[in-house]
């Protein structure tokens, strides 16, 4: 069944037709599609005559601070990551012209998207703050003293009368 907000969409991958007009990106996060827009231009390569008539390259457009399906939490994570692909108006941008057909470079621009909030899902892991061990801390004293001594070594011998 094609998806009549995206032009080619019965060339969807599966992820994106699993619940209709919705992006699935993981079990707990799904974007329906209304909150994308999509632009179409002529595709620059190759493309033969057709390259010059038909408009295969594809923009998405997404508004990330006014959509109600992404979590706080997600979103300033997903802001700081993309702050490049964001737009002063607050728009996130991807493009696509890999392919000839525009079905194609939707689902392209989609995964793009997919890949780059999966990202955003993950929390950061929190980092261990460890503390040398003992021996460490007299291994590095015993070979800053080897080098002391190595050094006071090189010096002229003190004459004190």
């Amino acid at each position: 069944m094609p998806n009549p907000l995206v032009p080619g969409g019965s060339q969807l991958p599966e992820y994106f037709r699993q619940a209709s007009n919705v992006l699935v990106v993981n079990d707990s996060l799904s974007i329906p599609l209304r909150e994308f827009e999509f632009s179409f231009t002529r595709s620059p390569g190759p493309g033969g005559q057709n390259v010059n008539k038909v408009n295969t390259k594809v923009v998405l457009r997404w508004d990330v601070a006014k959509s109600k399906t992404l979590p706080d939490e997600v979103r300033q994570r997903f802001l700081l990551q993309n702050r490049t692909k964001i737009s002063k108006s607050g728009e996130f941008l991807v493009t696509s012209h890999r392919f000839r057909d525009q079905g194609r470079n939707v689902a392209d621009c989609l995964n793009k998207l997919r890949e780059r909030l999966l990202l955003a899902c993950e929390a950061p892991k929190r980092r261990i703050n460890t503390r040398p061990t003992r021996s460490a801390k007299k291994r590095r004293l015993e070979s800053k003293r080897r080098q002391s001594e190595k050094k006071s070594a090189r010096r002229p011998p003190r004459l004190d009368t």
